[in-house]
Formats: structure tokens, C-alpha cells, sequence
């Protein structure tokens, strides 16, 4: 039941997390090409925030809220009845889950500043992200080393799924791991967008 229930909830997450993500990232290409991202970069905020906030779909949260009832039916369907910790850690993984998504998202929407049309690069990351749909033990642990911490897609789906259905396999051990990881990623993405921002030429110089 547990290998069956992480397959499921993996599934489901892959597809909640970027409903509930600001949408703007996958729009950084075009803002460069036409030039609209001078007009963003000149707010006296941070850069960063003003491009991930700029818009954001209604449909997403509704999407959220879908997924949400997802979650419950099945929980139900298998009989399982977690306990307040399993969802209180299930929603914090979540969140460090979106944070892994949206710092890969940004980083790979960066590398507009350098090859305009670099949207082909975002939506390739989405048909990479259905690995995060099976459960990591069935991927030679190479793999798993590649996708749990340099590019931590897979632990996305799966820690929330395990914390949320069967916590008692170390849930300490798993937050850590996607608290380590999701801050790594975060830190070198702000990292890199800085980086490309300083080698961004506005449309109007």
C-alpha cells in the first residue's frame, strides 16, 4: 500500500505544484525579447520578486483546491488516517517542494538574459519533472543522488508523500533532506539571476 500510495501522491503533487506557483517565470523570455522586463526592472523592488509576482492565474487556485481534494479522497480510499504531525510536516514539505520548483524554474528562465527564446528550456523542465511521478526507490541510487540533491526534482513528490502516508520512516531525516536541499537550490538560483541580471543589455541602451 505504501509503494501504491507514494506512486499516487507523487502524481498528484507534480501536478498541484505549479498551480499553486506564481506563473511569471515562464514568461521571463518573452519580457526580455520585447523589452517589457526594463519596465519591471525599474520599480524600486527587488527584481527577483517583482518578475515571480507580476501575474497570477485565478485558475491556479483553483487547481490548488482540486488538488487538495485529491489528496483527501485518496487518503480515504486506502484507509489512511494521518496524524496532525504527518500533515503539519506534509505541508511544510510542500512548501520547501515549490521552493525547489520555482528555484529551478527561475534558473532556467535566467537563461533568457543569453539565448532569447529560452522558453523551449522551462517547458523541457515540465516533461523532465514526471520522474518526480515514481517513487526514488525504484532508480539506482546514482540516480538518486543526481535528483535528490543537484537537482532535486524527485524528492519534490516523494518526501511529502512518504511524511504524509508513512512518517514513521524517519521524518526527521526526510525534512532535513529537503530543507538542505531546497535551500541549496534557492540560494543558487538567487545566485544566478543576479548573476545574469548584471549581464541583462535593456532594450532601451
Amino acid at each position: 500500500m505504501g509503494s501504491g500510495a507514494a506512486r499516487w501522491h507523487a502524481s498528484n503533487h507534480r501536478a498541484t505544484l505549479p498551480s499553486i506557483l506564481f506563473c511569471e517565470r515562464r514568461n521571463i523570455p518573452e519580457l526580455v525579447r520585447t523589452g517589457k522586463l526594463d519596465s519591471l526592472l525599474v520599480l524600486p523592488l527587488d527584481s527577483q520578486f517583482v518578475v515571480s509576482t507580476k501575474q497570477f492565474a485565478l485558475d491556479s487556485i483553483v487547481n490548488a483546491a482540486l488538488g487538495g481534494g485529491v489528496v483527501c479522497v485518496s487518503l480515504s480510499q486506502l484507509g489512511v488516517m494521518p496524524s496532525p504531525m504527518s500533515i503539519l510536516l506534509y505541508l511544510a514539505a510542500l512548501g520547501f517542494g515549490v521552493a525547489v520548483h520555482y528555484s529551478i524554474m527561475l534558473g532556467l528562465a535566467a537563461v533568457s538574459f543569453w539565448i532569447v527564446r529560452a522558453q523551449g528550456l522551462v517547458y523541457g523542465y515540465f516533461n523532465f519533472l514526471n520522474i518526480a511521478r515514481y517513487p526514488d526507490v525504484i532508480f539506482p541510487r546514482i540516480f538518486r543522488m543526481i535528483f535528490g540533491w543537484v537537482i532535486p526534482v524527485v524528492i519534490i513528490a516523494n518526501i511529502p508523500a512518504r511524511l504524509l502516508i508513512k512518517s514513521l520512516g524517519q521524518p526527521a531525516q526526510l525534512m532535513l533532506h529537503l530543507v538542505i536541499a531546497s535551500s541549496i537550490i534557492f540560494w543558487l538560483s538567487r545566485i544566478f539571476w543576479r548573476f545574469a541580471l548584471r549581464h541583462y543589455s535593456s532594450a532601451s541602451s
